[in-house]
């Protein structure tokens, strides 16, 4: 398959899915209730944390079909390695669900707080949840088999399929069946399983054959071998994947205990329209990170740090200015996007801490991809546990304390902290005198012109009867904030030239 194809199919769906899934969401916020959407953001926190029980095998799945399509295995081998792995997942799988299953009643009545809704219908829904769950879990084992494969632009459709039937069809279903959670998770249940369906048929029909005479086996022994290979990989892959985990979707986690399902739901709004912020740099990293390593690996020097340093002003001359307009405009994006006047203003507190603490973390990020150019991620490793050791106990006593509001301050506060320690140590430790360059020259510039444009334009009234014209305003703000960045670079680069000019002529004067 053609490398340009599988990667624009790979764009296309990832903005097709996220886009869906945003656009479509409140609308079960308007059908459903907040409280019921309460459980939805608690659905979609339980498949994050299933990703633990990951241990780093669907990446590893992808891989080793990789390498066999690269002649690194041959057919039997692949196919007892596949087995070996299909039973750990089915193991995962079945374990989770009936874990979850016997504890839903337990989390329904001592867990979640729900105040108008029937703790029967919760314990159904938690129920119907853990098979649900389950599903998409095994399923994640057939997609890393076609992705391994490289079959990502029929993996791009089908995913882009199911995504309708999910975020989509189940509208008509509460609108014409009725608008309870048993029956939004009912359906759930059944795109799982038409997913899970889909993917086994494609991934069967890609599995090699083997020799009549050739055994797969199901010995403990012909399981266990295949898995010792690649066991190194998969747990360091864990690693990143459970740290990732824990950084994301604690707060997620505690707050569904403290917090009434209605505030949750809420809660869980916030947080989704913060995550566009995100967002910007995932395009950005899944081009540079290959790249800066093939530039490090033809040593490169200058080449790699200017990416480094180009990159990083693209994600912030983006980031910067969605996270200031999310923040400034809160309640004014919640409104246009939902069209609930008190979900806006419930919800908007939280969007602004969250996301001005998603635009650090956005610009953060690039640290790590120099660490990973440099085939070195020993301060990556210890950041990430530092920053889970303070992460756990700050974000326990602060929601304790303050709720939503307390989530939301220690995500921005230790995010706005990793921001300002790491890439310092990370640049000191592989190019002394970056990150004076990186932080003064590429960031300040387009920060500082930002965040004015923002504050001024705050201060004029927007107010419009109207979500589309309030659209079509907030849009101008954006683009305003973010042309303000643009010139930011280019007059921060003319005044450099400029200085250095005049500093070269009163040199030669002397």
């Amino acid at each position: 398959m053609s490398l340009k194809r599988n990667i624009l199919a790979s764009y296309a769906t990832q903005i097709y899915v996220t886009l869906i899934g945003i656009l479509i969401l409140p609308m079960y916020l308007k059908y459903m209730g907040a409280e019921a959407y309460g459980l939805v953001g608690f659905f979609t926190m339980l498949q994050a944390w299933f990703n633990l029980l990951d241990l780093g095998l669907t990446p590893t799945v992808a891989r080793e079909t990789a390498r066999f399509r690269g002649g690194a295995l041959d057919a039997l081998s692949y196919r007892r390695l596949l087995r070996a792995l299909q039973v750990i997942f089915l193991a995962i799988a079945i374990f989770g669900a009936v874990l979850m299953f016997g504890f839903s009643g337990l989390i329904a009545n001592r867990w979640l707080n729900a105040q108008t809704l029937p703790l029967a219908e919760i314990q159904l829904c938690l129920q119907l949840m853990a098979g649900g769950v389950a599903l998409r879990w095994m399923s994640g084992f057939y997609r890393g088999c076609i992705s391994g494969s490289e079959r990502l632009v029929w993996l791009g459709g089908f995913n882009a399929f199911v995504a309708t039937l999910r975020f989509v069809g189940v509208l008509p279903v509460l609108i014409l069946i009725g608008p309870s959670p048993t029956i939004f998770f009912s359906y759930q249940l059944l795109v799982a399983l038409i997913e899970l369906f889909g993917l086994v048929a494609k991934s069967q029909s890609l599995f090699p054959a083997i020799q009549p005479d050739q055994i797969i086996g199901w010995s403990i022994r012909s399981l266990f071998i295949p898995i010792r290979s690649v066991l190194q990989f998969s747990l360091t892959i864990a690693f990143t994947t459970s740290a990732w985990v824990l950084v994301t979707q604690t707060d997620k986690l505690v707050l569904s205990k403290f917090l009434p399902l209605v505030e949750y739901g809420y809660f869980t709004l916030a947080v989704l329209a913060a995550s566009g912020v995100t967002m910007v740099g995932g395009p950005i990293s899944s081009a540079l990170m290959p790249r800066m390593a093939r530039l490090q690996a033809e040593g490169d020097a200058a080449g790699l740090l200017h990416l480094y340093r180009k990159a990083t002003q693209i994600v912030a001359v983006i980031a910067i200015p969605a996270s200031l307009v999310l923040a400034f405009f809160a309640e004014q994006v919640l409104w246009v996007w939902t069209g609930d006047a008190i979900a806006a203003a419930q919800a908007a507190p939280v969007l602004r801490l969250y996301a001005l603490g998603n635009g650090f973390l956005a610009i953060a990020a690039f640290p790590y991809y120099l660490q990973f150019a440099k085939g070195d991620l020993v301060l990556h490793v210890r950041a990430n546990v530092m920053y889970i050791l303070l992460l756990l106990p700050t974000l326990i006593w602060a929601t304790w304390v303050h709720g939503a509001k307390g989530a939301g301050y220690t995500w921005l506060i230790l995010n706005a902290l990793y921001f300002f320690v790491v890439p310092l140590l990370v640049h000191r430790r592989f190019h002394k005198g970056l990150h004076r360059l990186w932080l003064g020259k590429d960031l300040l510039p387009i920060f500082f012109a930002c965040s004015l444009s923002a504050w001024m334009l705050s201060f004029f009234s927007f107010s419009s009867h109207s979500r589309f014209f309030e659209f079509l305003q907030l849009i101008s703000l954006g683009l305003g904030t973010f042309i303000f960045g643009v010139i930011a670079i280019f007059l921060a680069r003319t005044a450099r030239k400029i200085i250095a000019k005049k500093m070269i002529d009163r040199v030669k004067a002397v």
